[in-house]
């Protein structure tokens, strides 16, 4: 999974170099390298991940996200959630976090990334398998943390 979320990191740097400032600035981030999602009518998406501060990692993330309304297809993408500040990060710790519905990502593309700001304290970014653009619908994504430890 280490390796994973490392080659994750370079691919979103190499995506939008302006990613950098995400990395270094944020309190805390959660990369999961590969989520799955797709579905026929309902859907649902799920994905493994780190949580990293600095240059620790802190503990394992799984994402999950079940959808309802039009939907067709699979896709395939990294996500990246980065919190502002201690508090952001401790409530994600906590495990009683969701996105809102109202959460949306940013996709990885040269510059995006300039423009993105948080909202109550987290931002999302993706990058789809091979680099191409996105628009991943986030809001309802649930996450289960375990400590390292």
């Amino acid at each position: 999974m280490e390796l994973s979320v490392a080659k994750a990191i370079v691919m979103a740097k190499d995506e939008d170099p302006g990613m950098l400032k995400w990395f270094e600035q944020a309190a805390g981030y959660a990369v999961f390298p590969r989520v799955g999602k797709g579905g026929i009518g309902i859907g649902g998406a799920r994905g493994k991940g780190l949580l990293i501060q600095g240059d620790r990692t802190l503990g394992r993330v799984t994402l999950t996200q079940v959808t309802v309304g039009f939907q067709l297809g699979g896709q395939v993408y990294a996500e990246y959630i980065f919190f502002r500040d201690q508090t952001a990060l401790e409530d994600f710790q906590r495990g009683n976090f969701e996105l809102g519905a109202q959460v949306s990502a940013v996709a990885v593309t040269a510059g995006a990334s300039a423009d993105a700001d948080y909202s109550k304290g987290v931002a999302v970014f993706t990058i789809a398998e091979g680099g191409l653009m996105y628009e991943a619908s986030v809001g309802g994504q649930k996450f289960n943390y375990k400590d390292l430890d």
